[in-house]
């Protein structure tokens, strides 16, 4: 081609120093490529140094050559799967700081699926989850603008933002009509990953909201505070609550199984690189006592989450309680760059003790239960019938001046009603202080693995009495 010799030798070698980096960063090992493909690799290349060329000599405004190799890379790894992106050095920089359980947002977990950004789970107690964001809630703007065609990274990157900031995301809800606007204004995420409640007869109840750099040990901690509570120092049945918990870090799951398990493998991965098949074991060393134990799952938890349930459930160590899990069930791996960015790259898959993936699966309970979730349920807005067409109002026009007679009663009273329904959602959200009575009543899931936790502990008890049912 006339005219792009030089330009298009410089975006060669430009090109080559990125793939470079991308391919061979940290030692990592590929595998080898024969000769046919790398011939056909390189062609292909050629082809794209010369859109490259061409859109920088032609393109009807003068565009960034950095801007140009950014976008490239991150529409090749949106080609691969949902998790796999480009992290540029602003955002890889804030990355960081988020498994350290303190970070700026909204409080999401969010995937790709079908080309819609979907929540898989908002993190308990974080904006997002206090202005009613559920779980399967499918985000189709962003202050207006459509996320279609969005990368995972690039919505991260537009939900992020300053501390007091507002942003109205619009979502789809299952069984509503229309568009839900809502608006979340951001706050520094102070994740508290464990929390934990003794219920009585010696039966311990801790909820899990995500995996981070110190779960385990705060559930430790959480573990020696109810065995204090027990009238025997000890305890009779445990039940842990991953919903919603859209999973974390790796190693943290892997301990907390470990607590629970005392051989055997708790999980491994597998991919085409060699480093990326391990395999993890338990051990016996500070194992908790073999006292029965009931997970309960929904389809908002996923990774780490699914990891420890499938673990335990594979081990005959607990029995898992509620719907299906999210099934996110790939390995994904930071790869620094010389520019301070990095590669959020999909490396390996990971596989239970029985051999069995859980990617776009889950893991399935052995007890299927489902109930809306507590605090969801008590948030939840009613979908009111969609309203015919009206023409405009006085009082839909901005600045419209307000009737000086006040609020009417009817909606006093529905400004009441909305507000009891928060303040008990509030007190049901904060497992230590919530009353007894009122989380069995409005979480059936828990009232449920209790009851069979009791059920359990009366059969062990009283041998003859299961003598007497087996006759």
């Amino acid at each position: 081609m006339r005219g792009l010799g030089l330009k298009q030798d410089k975006f060669w070698m430009a090109l080559c120093v990125v793939l470079g980096v991308i391919l061979f960063f940290d030692g990592v090992e590929l595998p080898r490529v024969d000769a046919k493909e790398k011939s056909d690799l390189l062609g292909e290349l050629r082809i794209f140094t010369d859109v490259l060329s061409i859109v920088q000599r032609d393109y009807v405004e003068e565009v960034d050559s950095k801007q140009l190799v950014e976008g490239a890379i991150k529409g090749m790894l949106s080609t691969l799967d949902p998790h796999s992106g480009y992290l540029n050095p602003e955002f890889y920089s804030e990355l960081q700081v988020e498994t350290s359980g303190e970070f700026g947002g909204l409080g999401l977990e969010i995937t790709l699926k079908d080309n819609l950004l979907l929540v898989v789970a908002p993190i308990e107690g974080s904006p997002a989850e206090l202005q009613g964001i559920q779980p399967g809630d499918a985000i189709i703007k962003i202050d207006g603008k459509f996320t279609k065609d969005l990368s995972l990274v690039d919505a991260v990157q537009r939900m992020r933002g300053p501390k007091g900031t507002p942003i109205t995301i619009s979502v789809y809800r299952k069984g509503s009509s229309e568009l839900i606007n809502i608006t979340i204004v951001r706050d520094v995420i102070k994740v508290k990953s464990v929390r934990g409640r003794y219920l009585k007869d010696s039966v311990g109840f801790v909820r899990m909201s995500q995996f981070q750099e110190n779960t385990a040990s705060e559930l430790k901690e959480v573990l020696k505070k109810l065995k204090s509570q027990s009238p025997n120092g000890d305890l009779a049945g445990l039940i842990l609550d991953f919903r919603n918990n859209p999973g974390g870090l790796l190693n943290q799951a892997i301990v907390v199984s470990d607590l629970f398990l005392d051989e055997g493998v708790i999980v491994y991965t597998d991919g085409r690189v060699e480093n990326q098949k391990k395999k993890f074991f338990a051990s016996s060393r500070a194992t908790e006592p073999n006292y029965p134990i009931i997970v309960l799952v929904n389809g908002g938890s996923a990774s780490a989450s699914e990891i420890v349930a499938g673990a335990l459930k594979d081990h005959g160590r607990a029995l898992i309680l509620g719907t299906r899990t999210f099934g996110k069930g790939s390995v994904q791996t930071i790869l620094p760059l010389d520019n301070s960015g990095a590669l959020r790259l999909t490396t390996a898959l990971y596989y239970t003790k029985s051999g069995r993936s859980i990617q776009a699966t889950g893991v399935d309970p052995d007890i299927v239960m489902d109930v809306a979730d507590p605090v969801e349920e008590q948030e939840q807005v009613q979908e009111k019938p969609k309203e015919p067409a009206r023409h405009l109002r006085e009082s839909d026009l901005p600045g419209a001046i307000s009737n000086p007679s006040g609020i009417l009663e009817e909606q006093k009273d529905q400004i009441e009603e909305e507000k009891a329904k928060l303040q008990k959602a509030a007190r049901l959200r904060n497992i230590e202080t919530a009353d007894l009575k009122e989380l069995f009543e409005a979480d059936a899931q828990l009232a449920r693995a209790f009851d069979l936790l009791k059920t359990f502990n009366i059969f062990q008890k009283d041998k003859s009495l299961v003598a007497s049912m087996v006759k």
